[in-house]
């Protein structure tokens, strides 16, 4: 199973809502709280290749992107694919 990762901040609706839809599908992955000013964020921002804003969901280590990147994946159905899941 891939390694699923989303650097997410308490009261952020855009990643409510990414975290809904990965639990949507299933998936295991682990949450990490990345508020503003933290390593974590910080940590988020240097992985995504400078995104300050979170979400930020990885897979394998590969940037997928923030909420609006995975619901575009969704409505063209290539998230399942990006998560690693089987057709």
């Amino acid at each position: 199973m891939p390694v699923i990762e989303i650097y997410t901040q308490p009261g952020c609706p855009y990643c409510i809502r990414a975290v809904r839809l990965l639990e949507s599908k299933n998936v295991a992955f682990k949450e990490i709280n990345a508020p503003r000013g933290t390593p974590e964020r910080e940590q988020a921002s240097e992985r995504s290749g400078g995104s300050s804003t979170v979400p930020q969901t990885f897979v394998d280590g590969r940037p997928l992107g923030g909420c609006d990147d995975l619901m575009r994946l969704e409505r063209q159905g290539q998230l399942d694919a990006a998560l690693g899941l089987a057709g």
